[in-house]
């Protein structure tokens, strides 16, 4: 089992930055991705960016330029460092890990909100 606990989130104006940090506890040693989701009000959840355990990235399209993904396997954390954040960036930031062998496991979600 893996436990995730989330922080970083709330409100930033547009064109501003923000840094979401992920960190896992339990089961550690069995993660393979680690990344984040999220989900907007009245929207499907979308995969914003992933890292695997040999460092490689994915970004969705909609964030590629302003969004960075990075992990300290040391700590078992994961952060995304959001830039040049717009309004439609608004929305519930959900960490998940993937495990070698299928299981994922997701954190509780925070809110990021970019406004005026």
């Amino acid at each position: 089992q893996v436990q995730l606990v989330e922080s970083g989130g709330g409100l930033v104006q547009p064109g501003g930055s923000q840094r979401l940090s992920c960190v896992a506890f339990g089961t550690t040693f069995s993660i393979n991705a680690m990344g984040w989701y999220r989900q907007a009000p009245g929207k499907q959840r979308e995969l914003v960016a992933f890292i695997n355990s040999a460092g490689s990235t994915n970004f969705a399209d909609v964030v590629k330029g302003r969004f960075t993904i990075s992990r300290d396997n040391a700590k078992n954390t994961v952060y995304l460092q959001m830039n040049s954040l717009k309004p439609e960036d608004t929305a519930v930031y959900y960490c998940y890990v993937s495990e070698y062998f299928g299981n994922r496991y997701w954190g509780q979600g925070t809110q990021v909100t970019v406004s005026s």
